[in-house]
């Protein structure tokens, strides 16, 4: 049977049905902790097979009507369909969501309800990426916020994961609010009608109004995505949460939002102000992100800040793409937008294969702080080869995926530099020399990174001690690895799968894709021509290890060299981060020097927390919930008194409300 037999979105029902009811059936063995994880696990895979063979059939082959149910919730109807944009997203979640049940159920010990919540929350992702209306969307989106807060705070007896815990929760919750209050507006002009499809009919024409819905879009989804100065529950639920659900959150979770984003400019025209602001924020995202990336010693933290980098570079392709429609450029815009959307899908396996790897090294050696690693690549050889391979990615470097949409983007970039007006063509150049930055920045962020933690030698004993993962753990590494490097030799044709997408986001300018795929086909050789040299420098190098001798590295003169001779990550990145960084941007640094000429101890620690959180958010709330504890006296603890709150209440509504007829003409 092919997949224009049976219809796509019933293929994305049944996997996410699956993944459902996989959940559901786990929890009812609750006590046989190795069938109902393994019935999890088969049920995601399951789920993710079927799921995905719809996802690809709605990417090629469009839109193929919505399916609407009677619901007894007032003004709603229960509307789900697929589309081009909903496939393209749905695929990293079936894929990625499979690999990480697989993965999570030797990383959690055969843990039941995580395993459940796991395959819940991927049914409830793809819920919102099927929802065509819009009480089923906030429904779908705010039980996918409860699942991940659920799986964030799965060790919650530690102080840190509960804090991360309540920030995600508070966080996500403003997102609602500005997305209930985007659907209200949306649905007023729509006369009350709240499917998408009158919504978006209602708003076909320039309104009044539509730039604050849009900003209200950016303000909801981009809390979700991570949007700079938005993106603070990021790192920290990400290095909470279990490795597996880290890598889904930050592959594909978080990529619900640039969803949201696109949706949005598909039910409202947001105005040619959207393009610039989207390339403004992108910059700005890229550049803070793996800034803050640099000096942060838990790993997690390192690729949580790493996702609000690439984050920015999505929403800077998406930004070039739409002003590129927005000035009939459909060829810049397909180039554009290739760049940004094939970066999704590559992040998407980039950061679940760091994310998995770093759960990994926590699996083997006990720890995720870098500077108590050191020697893991010898003693953990499967999962520090498939950590190479994903910080050269990530770092977008041939050959594998991370330089292919990025090199779009360049490419992009220069076409305006070079053919644009004078104020597009600065602003091109000056967004090509930032990308270029943050480009070396990841580089010096990931070598760090790799160089401290796997090599040398170890800085702790659970670094000395450390083994190797199981290969229910290590098989997905290296099927994420794979990935990496056939998206590299694929992209291509990856691009060119975005044909459906590109068009509807285009909509009558809809771009060719074939001149972005043909930009492609150069790197493609580069990629495969290195990446035979280096199998090839791999095996020379191979034969001369195995008859070299072993001995001792020269210790510099020291009868007795020891670990902490080694650099630290700290230092690796000092000179970037304390003499180029802002000093906003930089972590505290606290120190307390020798004293005196037999000096006992000394003391040297940094903060690596956020400066946004730190310096904006924490500020702003203590402020504000000191007036508010000044309200306490309220509280009196007394039914009488709270009776009486409630009818002065009810008579000053109904003395408004009389008061407004009187009134009226």
């Amino acid at each position: 049977m092919s997949a224009t037999d049976v219809s796509p979105l019933v293929l994305v029902l049944a996997g996410a049905g699956l993944l459902g009811a996989s959940g559901v059936v786990a929890l009812a063995f609750l006590r046989a902790r190795r069938v109902a994880t393994l019935v999890a696990a088969a049920g995601a895979v399951a789920g993710g097979a079927v799921g995905l063979w719809g996802a690809l059939a709605a990417l090629a082959g469009g839109s193929t009507g919505d399916l609407a149910v009677a619901w007894s919730v007032p003004g709603g109807r229960l509307v789900v369909g697929v589309d081009p944009l909903s496939g393209f997203f749905l695929a990293p979640l079936f894929v990625l969501g499979a690999l990480c049940a697989v993965y999570g159920r030797r990383y959690l010990d055969e843990r039941v309800v995580p395993a459940a919540e796991l395959n819940l929350l991927i049914a409830t992702m793809a819920l919102v990426l099927v929802a065509r209306h819009a009480l089923v969307f906030l429904v779908a989106w705010e039980a996918m916020t409860l699942l991940a807060y659920l799986l964030v705070t799965t060790e919650h007896g530690e102080a840190e994961v509960r804090r991360a815990g309540w920030v995600y929760l508070i966080a996500s919750h403003v997102a609602v609010v500005a997305l209930l209050a985007l659907f209200v507006g949306l649905g007023a002009r729509a006369g009350g009608a709240l499917g998408f499809d009158a919504i978006a009919a209602a708003w076909r024409a320039p309104a009044a109004g539509a730039a604050g819905l849009v900003v209200l879009a950016l303000v909801g989804f981009g809390i979700k995505s991570g949007l700079v100065g938005l993106h603070v529950w990021l790192p920290e639920a990400h290095a909470a949460a279990p490795s597996h659900v880290s890598a889904l959150m930050s592959g594909v979770l978080i990529k619900l939002g640039i969803y949201g984003i696109l949706r949005t400019t598909l039910l409202v025209r947001p105005g040619t102000w959207l393009a610039p602001a989207l390339m403004i924020f992108g910059v700005a995202g890229a550049l803070l992100g793996i800034a803050l990336a640099l000096f942060q010693r838990d790993v997690k933290r390192v690729l949580a800040y790493s996702s609000v980098e690439n984050v920015g570079v999505v929403l800077l392709g998406l930004g070039l793409g739409f002003w590129a429609r927005d000035h009939g450029a459909p060829g810049l815009a397909a180039v554009a937008f290739g760049g940004g959307l094939l970066h999704v899908w590559n992040h998407a396996a980039m950061k679940g294969l760091m994310f998995l790897g770093a759960g990994s090294v926590l699996h083997g050696a006990g720890t995720k702080d870098v500077e108590r690693l050191g020697g893991l690549l010898r003693r953990m050889p499967w999962t520090g080869t498939a950590l190479v391979a994903g910080a050269v990615a990530i770092a977008a470097l041939p050959p594998l995926n991370g330089f292919s949409g990025e090199w779009l983007l360049y490419r992009a970039l220069a076409e305006v530099g070079v053919r644009g007006a004078s104020s597009p063509a600065l602003a091109a150049i000056a967004a090509a020399a930032a990308l270029a930055l943050a480009g070396g920045l990841a580089a010096l962020c990931f070598v760090r990174l790799v160089g401290v933690a796997l090599l040398g030698t170890p800085r702790s004993d659970g670094a000395a001690h450390a083994h190797e993962s199981p290969r229910a753990m290590t098989v997905p590494l290296v099927v994420l690895a794979g990935a990496c490097f056939a998206a590299a030799l694929a992209a291509p044709a990856l691009v060119s799968l975005q044909a459906g997408l590109l068009a509807q986001l285009a909509g009558a300018g809809a771009p060719d894709v074939s001149a972005a795929a043909g930009l492609l086909r150069p790197v493609v050789g580069l990629d495969a021509a290195l990446a035979a040299a280096i199998a090839l420098a791999a095996a020379l190098l191979a034969g001369r290890v195995r008859r070299a001798a072993a001995a001792e590295t020269w210790g510099c003169g020291y009868a007795a060299p020891t670990a902490r001779m080694q650099y630290t990550g700290r230092a690796f990145s000092e000179l970037f981060t304390t003499r180029v960084l802002p000093r906003w941007l930089r972590g505290p640094l606290h120190v307390r020097a020798p004293q005196g000429p037999f000096p006992a101890s000394a003391e040297l620690s940094s903060d690596p927390s956020d400066p946004v959180t730190r310096g904006v958010y924490e500020p702003l709330l203590v402020r504000w919930g000191n007036r508010f504890a000044q309200l306490r006296f309220l509280q009196q603890g007394n039914v009488h008194i709270y009776i009486l709150y409630i009818v002065v209440t009810a008579i000053v509504a109904l003395a408004w409300l009389a008061a407004r007829g009187w009134l009226a003409p």
